[in-house]
């Protein structure tokens, strides 16, 4: 997705961090480091392995689902240790703030094939801007169930929080004006890259 926001509890995992944008920004180059945040979040958690309490990946519609479909599968082999379960998709378009200006859009529906009571939660997403996506995944989540536990591993870290939230795991942290808008795309052969754009939308 674009101009992302949002949320988790403390301890961070961040590789990579820079003070000034780049054009350059090289998403495929970065998901490693994303990979191997949330390989140490599952390995690092004594959680027991029946199928409720299995960490789940759930991705933010958009970007964030295409990332979490990557990690669900470059994960496999702890999905079949059972240190993973499967897969959801969360949508924030209805817990929005500004659902009045910006309505339903085209992005994925919520889906989560499990049950979100007592559960471990890993939300996914592109980009952590101000929180307030966040938010609204978070309202939209508790609307299904009261998890265990949520967590949150974004690729970037864009700064310009305007509500107390962070990742647990974030690949790279940039300070980018408040007028650049980060956007995440994935192309046909599914590699990832971001575009920056003047103007947020």
């Amino acid at each position: 997705m674009s101009n992302r926001q949002e949320s988790g509890p403390s301890s961070s995992f961040a590789p990579p961090s820079s003070a000034t944008p780049s054009p350059a920004l090289d998403a495929e180059a970065l998901y490693p480091a994303l990979l191997q945040g949330v390989r140490a979040l599952l390995t690092n958690s004594s959680v027991p392995t029946e199928s409720k309490t299995r960490p789940h990946l759930v991705g933010i519609a958009s970007g964030g689902v295409w990332l979490a479909d990557r990690l669900q599968a470059d994960l496999k082999d702890l999905v079949a240790a059972g240190q993973l379960g499967g897969q959801g998709v969360i949508s924030s378009t209805m817990h929005r703030d500004d659902f009045a200006q910006r309505g339903l859009s085209s992005n994925a529906q919520t889906t989560l094939p499990f049950d979100v009571d007592g559960a471990d939660l890993i939300l996914v997403d592109d980009v952590l801007y101000t929180g307030r996506t966040l938010r609204a995944v978070l309202n939209e989540l508790f609307d299904y169930g009261r998890p265990r536990r949520v967590r949150l591993a974004v690729l970037v870290d864009r700064g310009g929080r305007q509500l107390p939230i962070q990742a647990d795991v974030v690949a790279a942290s940039l300070n980018l004006h408040a007028e650049l808008s980060l956007r995440f795309l994935r192309d046909e052969e599914g590699r990832f890259s971001f575009s920056f754009n003047s103007g947020v939308q």
